[in-house]
């Protein structure tokens, strides 16, 4: 009824399934030994300056939703006061999902990425003391590859917040409204009778010279420069 145990054989198929079980350790101790190394390189690279301008895509595998030109993005920088820097700036950590995109990206065109970009607000940034971010790669004639978004999504009241600060002619805007509207809410309590063109425009001008000083003060005295000329310095004043 029971067939009788060759226990030589027992031993052979333990020892088998243990030569078996070491190899198979073996075989995955490799690969995540080489895993980390990519990933270690993956993150010198991010980290170091890299003069490379151009990076070797295959055309035909490229989604072109992710193309986006310096001048696109300039204007988001500027809109949203926003700084597009090499990656050696960028202080905070890298999450996993960007690293794996760009294995992805190198696997998929059979290349090695370099010369990454970021966009991100200025805090996230470690900048030269003068005092949801996008990686990018280049590909060369101004255009640039979007790997990775990670973070949240910019505050929608960012782009009106930075608005008179993007240019001097928002700058020279903002400034003129302010003045017109404190002029038009206080112009009863200096002017007592009907006021005419004339005190209204001496009222307005005293407004308006008091808001340039207080810009000049407050903002022009902390070095910060307009967004449109400060979205790819590498420093946090002007120099």
């Amino acid at each position: 009824m029971f067939n009788s145990i060759n226990l030589q054989e027992v031993l052979e198929k333990q020892r088998d399934r243990k030569f078996t079980e070491e190899n198979v350790l073996d075989f995955y101790q490799k690969i995540f030994l080489e895993v980390d190394k990519q990933r270690e390189s993956t993150l010198n690279e991010l980290k170091s300056t890299s003069k490379n301008t151009h990076n070797n895509f295959d055309i035909n595998k490229v989604e072109t939703n992710a193309i986006f030109h310096i001048s696109d993005i300039k204007k988001l920088c500027a809109d949203y006061r926003l700084r597009f820097l090499d990656t050696v700036f960028f202080k905070d950590e890298y999450p996993e999902e960007a690293i794996t995109k760009i294995h992805e990206l190198e696997n998929l065109h059979n290349t090695t990425l370099s010369g990454f970009k970021i966009v991100a607000p200025i805090d996230v940034f470690k900048l030269r003391k003068a005092d949801d971010p996008l990686l990018f790669a280049p590909m060369g004639n101004g255009y640039y590859y979007l790997i990775h978004k990670w973070g949240n999504d910019v505050n929608p009241f960012r782009k009106i917040r930075y608005w008179s600060v993007k240019n001097i002619e928002n700058l020279l805007i903002s400034m003129t409204l302010f003045s017109i509207i404190c002029t038009a809410l206080t112009y009863p309590f200096f002017i007592k009778r009907e006021p005419d063109f004339g005190y209204l425009l001496m009222l307005f001008m005293f407004f308006f010279k008091g808001v340039v000083g207080c810009f000049f003060i407050f903002f022009g005295g902390s070095g910060k420069n307009f967004s449109e000329y400060s979205w790819q310095s590498q420093y946090d004043k002007i120099r």
